[in-house]
């Protein structure tokens, strides 16, 4: 579905990715883990758009669209759950939810505002308030439902629990988990690397913007090489 070759990224004079590659099938998971500063919100923001590669290339369901903007790569069907969230503050929780609401590219409207709302029900409780006046757990859940109002193919999460209380994010990871059952496939950053690998297929490992390890969550997940490249 998602087919990521051979991917440089700058900024300015500074060279942040060098050569990744990463796939993504329909309908799975894939972790990306590494230290802070190793290129992984980088290599998202390069998918999503929001900096130009300059080289590599960037494919989706057998399409190139690397490079494209923002907004067409909502419209072909990634999800896309920011760091720092990216609530609008001066809307309400319902305008939050309604504003991204579109049936998915293949026609299917399975995430609607009822199912959310079932799925966040803090946010039920909290419809008529705005965006500002969440907690930051909220505001998570917020974004996460958002971004399931489109309807995606794909969902990717960048810094899934960053920040957030305990129970919370107990609640997000519970979430996760109920959205790679519906057979949406994710991509996932989050520091906790033992959750990203129970909820992953496959885990990807940046270094300094390179991939230094890749493969079956299962398999990595006890390589004493996964904890060494994490520093932990």
């Amino acid at each position: 579905m998602l087919q990521i070759e051979g991917l440089h990224t700058h900024y300015g004079a500074a060279h942040i990715l060098h050569g990744v590659t990463l796939m993504i099938e329909s309908g799975t998971s894939v972790g990306l883990l590494g230290r802070n500063g190793m290129g992984k919100t980088t290599l998202i923001r390069s998918l999503m758009g929001y900096v130009r590669p300059s080289e590599g290339r960037v494919q989706w369901n057998d399409r190139d669209v690397t490079g494209a903007t923002p907004e067409r790569m909502a419209r072909l069907g990634i999800g896309y759950v920011p760091e720092g969230r990216g609530v609008f503050a001066n809307l309400s929780v319902r305008e939050n939810l309604v504003m991204a609401a579109r049936p998915g590219v293949d026609g299917s409207s399975a995430w609607t505002l009822e199912r959310v709302l079932g799925t966040f029900p803090r946010l039920a409780a909290r419809l008529g308030h705005g965006g500002q006046q969440l907690s930051g757990g909220e505001q998570q859940m917020l974004s996460i439902g958002r971004a399931l109002m489109t309807n995606p193919q794909l969902l990717v999460l960048d810094e899934a629990t960053e920040g957030l209380a305990p129970l919370v994010v107990t609640e997000i990871w519970r979430v996760i988990a109920d959205i790679r059952r519906t057979g949406i496939a994710t991509l996932v950053v989050d520091r906790d690397y033992r959750k990203v690998a129970d909820q992953s297929d496959q885990l990807v490992v940046l270094q300094k913007g390179r991939v230094v390890l890749a493969g079956p969550a299962d398999a990595l997940r006890g390589d004493p090489r996964l904890a060494s490249f994490l520093g932990v």
